[in-house]
């Protein structure tokens, strides 16, 4: 199956690659710009913004969908956070969204070493918002509250795909933990957000009974995008969503009562983060956005 064109970007400028990784070496730190392939790093490295990666870059789970390393993790750094708030004063961002690979040999699944982040970050430059990007912690209520403790403005957690597709796709998630999970990150007033990549071999009644139940969850942002398979190894591709069905499913998202959907075949879970909870902010204050 032929790459659609609409999935053709340019190649990335190796200056400003090189610029971005001297910088994020320097801090001896790890985006999951780079270990999952994220077709955008291009675009967000020559603008100076990345998605930090915490906990290593080896991934006690074997997800059959990312490209992140597999393995045997290896030790927490303590200097991590200090190093990831750093590097954000140092690229002077307004916005700092952090991810982690998962980590189930933590007892805490590395929820303190996210709040021990946030609040570095916070440290370091106090108006800048965060975001983390978390993993299901599986399950332990206590570990999502030492993230909640923390106060990020936002916490997101992929669902990823259909429940029907877990079993190959995400054999160690479970859909209805990863529901629970939302909904008491909604209940604690912090902004929740989740994402969905298509085009694994899901339907489009299975895709809106996914936004059904993530609204039903008080789910509050949403993000879909074209699953791109990082090698023969993994999960191939299914289906080429068409950019006129990703709009179709961004409206069918806002009826439902989403604030904030970023749809696209592009589409990664920290693409235009800023941008989107700006506009959730200014709509808040009640700002008319243009554009």
């Amino acid at each position: 199956m032929n790459r659609p064109d609409w999935l053709t970007i340019e190649a990335p400028s190796p200056e400003k690659l090189d610029s971005m990784k001297k910088l994020l070496d320097a801090g001896h730190l790890h985006t999951v710009c780079e270990g999952a392939d994220c077709p955008n790093i291009g675009e967000c490295f020559a603008h100076k913004t990345c998605t930090f990666m915490i906990l290593g870059d080896v991934c006690s789970r074997n997800c059959r969908f990312c490209a992140v390393t597999h393995g045997r993790p290896v030790p927490v750094d303590p200097e991590e956070p200090q190093g990831v708030a750093l590097t954000a004063r140092q690229l002077n961002l307004r916005h700092v969204v952090v991810t982690s690979v998962t980590r189930d040999d933590l007892a805490d699944g590395g929820a303190g070493h996210f709040a021990d982040t946030i609040r570095a970050i916070r440290q370091a430059m106090p108006d800048i918002t965060v975001e983390v990007l978390i993993p299901d912690f599986r399950g332990k209520k206590e570990a999502l509250q030492r993230v909640v403790d923390a106060h990020p403005d936002v916490i997101n957690h992929n669902v990823e795909t259909i429940p029907r597709l877990y079993s190959t796709v995400r054999p160690q998630a479970i859909y209805e933990r990863s529901l629970e999970l939302l909904q008491r990150v909604s209940a604690s007033g912090i902004l929740s957000k989740s994402g969905l990549m298509l085009g694994l071999g899901e339907t489009t009644d299975e895709v809106l009974k996914v936004m059904e139940d993530l609204r039903a969850a008080r789910c509050d942002m949403l993000t879909l995008g074209q699953y791109l398979s990082p090698s023969p190894a993994h999960h191939p591709v299914i289906e080429y969503i068409h950019p006129k069905t990703f709009d179709w499913l961004k409206q069918e998202a806002c009826n439902m009562g989403f604030l904030e959907v970023n749809a696209g075949p592009l589409v990664r879970s920290s693409y235009h983060a800023a941008r989107a909870l700006s506009s959730i902010d200014e709509r808040r204050k009640g700002i008319k956005i243009h554009g």
